[in-house]
């Protein structure tokens, strides 16, 4: 998940690219090793820039800088992919919604090869052609097929340039559909049947070229992606965070971000922030802080659905106040469970009944608030 946003964006959303363009130029001018084939920076550099530099300011040879982390996670996976992005092996990313896969992917992308927009959506919906080429089927029926009535896969642009190619949320597509990518991974090139005989009836992948895709382990069995495609890729799991504090400063971050750009301050108490993160947490796990054992829900308790509550919470205080913050949570949690398994209902009442009140019992000001709240959980 990020930490930082260096710049005000102009759009509700701009790439990492964009974002962050200052610490990529510098670290490309910082780091001048070895680098492989088609990379804008050094495999080191690319972890430097994920992970950040820590206390230490890098100094470039014009320029100094301390590059802040853009993940929190593991030092060791994000040195894994890049291992495996360095090796021009397929890299998958898997985990449960919510745990920043598709921020990993797009901060990879972004630092290997300058752009992550080479981005295919996996859907239901969702064809070969996404991963393959289409057709400008006004110059095909003007001109008949040529290499300039082809239309390029964000794929077959990244086989073309050397760059990486995101597919997000692979097994949502459909089996046959996944499976354009076994060819495209082992063989390293596309054919093009209906320009046989010119110089345009294959394409090779450039140095550099690979993939990296996302899938939520939810998602299992939806469409399970076969064996032969399994074994294209180098399968990496992104946990939930694990440290409170790391969590509770990402949703922070994160949620001021949304309210300002709503145009507002976040206005939201840290022990508010503290409460909802711990609920959260103790809701994802099974078990709470103290130990005590807490009935999942069936949905996801993700850190990204804890920024959009916070983030709602924020907003409401700044343009509609009516009293209280802490009295808008038990309702926003109820709208996070109520959205697979109505039996979740039942289930955060059981953890009103549990967590919530033992802590108001040994004196909590905050948490005997969150009891009295109860019957807005009804």
């Amino acid at each position: 998940m990020t930490l930082t946003e260096d710049r005000a964006p102009a759009r509700q959303v701009i790439s990492a690219e964009e974002r962050y363009a200052d610490e990529l130029a510098f670290l490309a001018a910082h780091d001048t090793g070895p680098r492989p084939p088609g990379w804008a920076l050094t495999p080191r550099a690319v972890v430097t820039f994920i992970c950040g530099s820590g206390d230490e300011t890098l100094v470039g040879p014009t320029s100094k800088m301390k590059v802040a982390a853009k993940f929190v996670g593991e030092r060791a996976l994000v040195e894994r992919c890049v291992v495996t992005l360095a090796g021009e092996r397929g890299l998958l990313l898997v985990g449960e919604p919510g745990t920043a896969k598709s921020m990993l992917s797009e901060l990879l992308s972004a630092a290997v090869c300058g752009t992550s927009a080479l981005t295919v959506q996996g859907t239901a919906g969702t064809t070969e052609d996404a991963f393959r080429y289409g057709w400008n089927y006004a110059l095909l029926l003007a001109q008949g097929p040529s290499p300039a009535a082809l239309v390029d896969s964000p794929v077959l642009t990244a086989m073309r340039s050397g760059r990486v190619a995101r597919v997000e949320e692979i097994t949502r597509c459909l089996p046959e559909v996944q499976d354009a990518l076994v060819s495209i991974l082992s063989d390293r090139r596309v054919s093009v049947p209906e320009l046989a005989g010119t110089e345009d009836a294959q394409v090779a992948a450039a140095p550099g070229f690979t993939v990296i895709a996302t899938a939520n382990l939810r998602d299992r069995g939806v469409s399970e992606m076969s064996a032969a495609l399994k074994r294209r890729f180098n399968f990496e799991t992104v946990d939930p965070i694990s440290d409170a504090g790391a969590e509770t400063a990402l949703v922070r971050h994160q949620a001021t971000a949304v309210v300002q750009r709503a145009g507002a301050a976040f206005g939201v108490d840290d022990a508010v922030l503290d409460a909802l993160v711990t609920v959260f947490r103790d809701l994802r796990s099974g078990r709470s802080a103290e130990g005590w054992d807490v009935e999942r829900p069936g949905t996801v308790m993700s850190t990204a659905e804890a920024v959009q509550v916070a983030a709602s919470l924020g907003v409401a205080a700044a343009y509609l106040p009516s009293g209280d913050v802490l009295d808008l949570v038990p309702g926003h949690l109820l709208g996070v469970v109520r959205k697979d398994d109505p039996a979740d209902h039942g289930r955060l009442l059981g953890y009103w009944d549990g967590p919530v009140r033992r802590r108001a019992e040994d004196g909590s000001a905050m948490w005997r608030r969150l009891w009295d709240l109860r019957e807005n959980l009804r």
